[in-house]
């Protein structure tokens, strides 16, 4: 089969196919390195941004609209509700407790001070960016759609804020996913990498469910706090990583 595919490929017709496409599949190749710092991840950070917003605009869209993804909402809320049992809840009360502001903000906080510390100043910016910034951008997105709580007989959160999008998959999405990114860096095993990816997503994941059990969100709530949160991740990361390396080949120019 190897052969056959070396056979084709030196081939006059396609021989000369490549020759025409050259710019494009050095660009492409380029894009695919992962070598480059525009290459293999800023690739997959565009496809994974694109994603992301595509999401969270066909879900807002969705609630906009009051589309069947409304009445699954419902569904799955009331579903839920019907399933409540008080040791779960016990359990769904304390991890939605332990991403509160406060709590959040703690980690943060002692996450900026041990960059603070390393002078890592790109990554503390990457910080600030992140999180304080992506949950006052999450407060104006619930003023802009301006949904309501789920209402239920007997709801086991009392709030009176909005619910779209949510703000502990959000800041959860936001955390995990920066202090993820910032360890990957300093992984060099793929496997390793893959963990900590996985082990952000199930505890976004978590966070996601027990909003929605305790009858705080709905399904499209936590699921759009999630796209755009991580839409929001992957910008300010690329913006950051742009800014370090445009510095660094300064530095290099200014060093010749």
């Amino acid at each position: 089969m190897i052969d056959w595919i070396k056979h084709r490929l030196a081939s006059p017709h396609v021989a000369a196919a490549i020759r025409r496409f050259a710019p494009q599949l050095d660009f492409a190749r380029a894009r695919l390195s992962p070598s480059s710092e525009v290459g293999l991840r800023l690739t997959l950070s565009v496809l994974l941004f694109i994603g992301a917003t595509w999401l969270f605009a066909g879900v807002a869209e969705d609630v906009v609209t009051g589309d069947p993804l409304v009445k699954v909402d419902q569904m799955i809320t009331h579903w839920f509700q019907r399933h409540s049992a008080a040791g779960v809840t016990r359990w769904m009360l304390l991890v939605t407790d332990a991403h509160n502001a406060i709590p959040i903000s703690a980690i943060g906080l002692a996450f900026a001070v041990y960059l603070g510390w390393r002078r890592e100043g790109y990554w503390l910016l990457t910080l600030l960016l992140v999180l304080p910034g992506g949950m006052l951008l999450n407060l104006v997105l619930k003023q802009i759609f301006q949904r309501g709580r789920p209402m239920l007989d007997t709801p086991l959160l009392g709030l009176s804020s909005y619910s779209f999008p949510s703000g502990h998959v959000t800041a959860a999405t936001l955390l995990y996913g920066v202090l993820a990114v910032f360890l990957a860096t300093r992984t060099p095993k793929l496997g390793w990498r893959v963990t900590l990816y996985a082990t952000a997503c199930l505890a976004v994941l978590l966070v996601a469910t027990t909003r929605i059990y305790l009858g705080a969100h709905y399904f499209s709530d936590v699921v759009a706090a999630a796209a755009w949160g991580t839409a929001w991740l992957v910008l300010c990361s690329v913006l950051v990583r742009e800014l370090r390396r445009r510095a660094a080949l300064r530095r290099s120019a200014q060093s010749h």
